[in-house]
């Protein structure tokens, strides 16, 4: 059986990197360093496949496969791309296929098959179903030591609250926390 992996850049305040038009456009720049790529990549693992969003995988569809040799864009380029879409036609940048007319069970069958784990990066909409689903075994949080007050959330309002328990905690010279946790399940009631 394979794990999903959900990892994402977030702020201490929630707002998660993207690209529509934000006022704050890469604000996870400056805090990159060669030390915090090792880190995402030692926490990939060896070979994965990608769960993408359509908006996600036209981005890096857009990036990816021109960014030059590098272990993560060889990786990432490598993998299979799983995408929620409507226009399976249109998926350029491969391998890749899509999740069917039905995410879930799509992803529920994916997940059943022998294969390399499964990583979810960005795409918001599809981390809220698969959380909700229960379908994640894993969230890796890219922390940044920023607040920035508003903007895209990692998660839905219609989300349930959900339990995880950390599993590791590693921090990058430029004050990055990269926080991996394992899916618990719905949230336990105080008491």
């Amino acid at each position: 059986m394979r794990k999903i992996r959900i990892f994402e850049h977030i702020s201490l305040d929630g707002v998660i990197e993207h690209e529509d038009g934000y006022a704050y456009g890469a604000w996870t720049a400056p805090f990159r360093s060669p030390a915090g790529l090792a880190l995402v990549l030692e926490a990939h693992g060896t070979g994965f496949d990608l769960l993408l969003g359509r908006r996600t995988y036209d981005l890096w569809a857009g990036y990816w496969p021109k960014a030059g040799k590098s272990p993560m864009a060889d990786t990432l380029n490598a993998a299979t791309k799983y995408v929620a879409t409507h226009r399976p036609d249109s998926l350029g940048w491969g391998p890749a296929k899509d999740l069917g007319a039905d995410i879930v069970a799509g992803v529920r069958g994916l997940k059943a098959k022998d294969g390399p784990d499964l990583i979810l990066w960005g795409s918001s909409t599809l981390t809220s179903v698969l959380l909700g689903s229960g379908l994640v075994d894993e969230v890796v949080l890219c922390v940044y030591p920023v607040l920035l007050g508003h903007g895209k959330r990692m998660l839905a309002d219609t989300v349930t609250a959900r339990e995880l328990a950390l599993v590791s905690t590693k921090a990058t010279s430029t004050g990055v926390l990269i926080n991996t946790y394992r899916h618990v399940g719905s949230l336990r009631a105080a008491g």
